[in-house]
């Protein structure tokens, strides 16, 4: 079997990825990244750290989530044979816990008990003020106008959870403009704040960080899929809005070129810019938030309005990794349109029971597209990053849902 070097990220530049990634920040937040740098190193290194993570992620977050064969939607497809990969499961609902843990407990270990963190479709919040409820720890998280009418569940859920949530009403009211809030904020508090970044984005170490404390997402899928098959999968999908469902999805799978890996951009209701969030098909390398990476802007280079049915994926930029994935071209970048997700939620639903995320029913509908032109002997693992409960008043609107017992959509 061919196999690549583990990372794409380049050993001699920390923090680079290729040429994407770096930290693009204002002069007062260098020293919080190198304090914030240096105490992830010394965390990973210290086995009582690793401990206490690992035995959170298995007794409260709920892992190892189980690989799930789709009988019923392999056999309606015709082709490839379809597990899941059941981040939906988890303790909040997605896999963004697995992060907020490892974050959570970093903060913690580094004397911060103010935290500040942004959200889009609301489960990183969520997971977010659930960690600080457990840890005891302050918790403000910033979200869009637009996201808190998209997602009103989630917030209620992070109030509930004694987070004070802040409303973002500038720019398009969207996970870019809650992230611009979140960064003002940790400039003025930078001292007694840590900001937990619930993407794998933003400056180093950030990225990396992100990834590490989702690796185990892949980590898992690699070994169950071979005690199930004794084989590794044909390919890996997951869906991509900053990237850290993906990465994490996919990063133990780098070194197996006879994987493809396949990230599934929002392809939202048209091509123009404005109606999409796809960076790999509309966008160009530039830099945001903190790191160069694919950014979708226009020709003055000012940030372009971006659109998804789905408020996790509705961002114009991308994580770094994956920008450096995408150029070697180990990782292939798809879209699928707001319609396909939600078509995609209806079809799953209806043939295995389950409600994914309209983030998750990104990925979904790429296998869907898929399965049937591959052979049986090929294996998809779908990376079902997250539960749709938080969406029913988005599929409630656009699906036109009928009354109980109805099969009509």
């Amino acid at each position: 079997m061919t196999t690549l070097t583990k990372s794409s990220e380049d050993i001699a530049t920390p923090g680079r990825f290729g040429v994407y990634g770096g930290r693009y920040v204002p002069e007062t937040l260098v020293a919080a990244l190198d304090e914030l740098e240096h105490a992830y190193g010394e965390a990973q290194a210290d086995p009582a750290f690793q401990a206490r993570l690992n035995s959170l992620l298995h007794d409260y977050a709920g892992r190892p989530t189980p690989l799930y064969y789709a009988e019923r939607l392999t056999a309606s497809l015709g082709g490839a044979k379809i597990y899941l990969k059941r981040e939906d499961l988890l303790h909040t609902g997605a896999h963004k816990i697995n992060n907020c843990l490892g974050q959570g407990l970093l903060a913690q270990r580094m004397g911060k008990h103010r935290i500040i963190a942004e959200t889009g479709a609301g489960q990183h919040g969520v997971a977010t003020a659930t960690v600080c409820a457990l840890l005891g720890l302050e918790c403000i998280i910033y979200m869009g106008d637009e996201d808190m009418r998209r997602q009103e569940l989630n917030v209620y859920r992070m109030r509930l959870l004694g987070a004070e949530v802040r409303g973002v009403g500038s720019g398009s009211c969207t996970l870019k403009d809650a992230i611009n809030e979140a960064m003002r904020d940790w400039v003025t508090n930078v001292r007694t704040t840590y900001y937990l970044l619930g993407s794998a984005l933003g400056s180093h170490p950030y990225p990396t960080m992100v990834r590490d404390f989702q690796r185990v997402i892949g980590k898992e899928a690699r070994q169950q899929i071979q005690e199930k098959e004794g084989r590794l999968p044909s390919a890996v999908i997951a869906c991509v809005g900053g990237g850290s469902n993906a990465i994490g999805a996919f990063y133990e799978f780098i070194p197996d070129t006879s994987v493809r890996l396949i990230g599934v951009e929002a392809g939202g209701r048209g091509n123009q810019i404005g109606e999409h969030a796809a960076r790999f098909s509309g966008g160009i390398p530039g830099v945001l938030q903190g790191t160069y990476s694919y950014v979708l802007q226009d020709e003055d280079g000012q940030i372009a309005l971006t659109h998804s049915v789905s408020a996790g994926l509705d961002y114009a930029s991308v994580g770094p990794e994956h920008a450096a994935l995408h150029d070697s071209g180990r990782a292939e970048y798809v879209s699928a349109s707001d319609q396909a997700a939600l078509d995609a939620t209806v079809t799953l639903a209806r043939s295995e029971g389950i409600l994914p995320a309209l983030e998750s029913a990104h990925a979904v509908a790429e296998c869907i597209r898929i399965a049937p032109s591959l052979s049986r002997r090929d294996i998809l693992v779908v990376n079902l990053s997250g539960r749709g409960d938080k969406d029913m008043g988005i599929l409630s609107r656009e699906l036109h849902l009928q009354g109980a017992g109805s099969s009509k959509v």
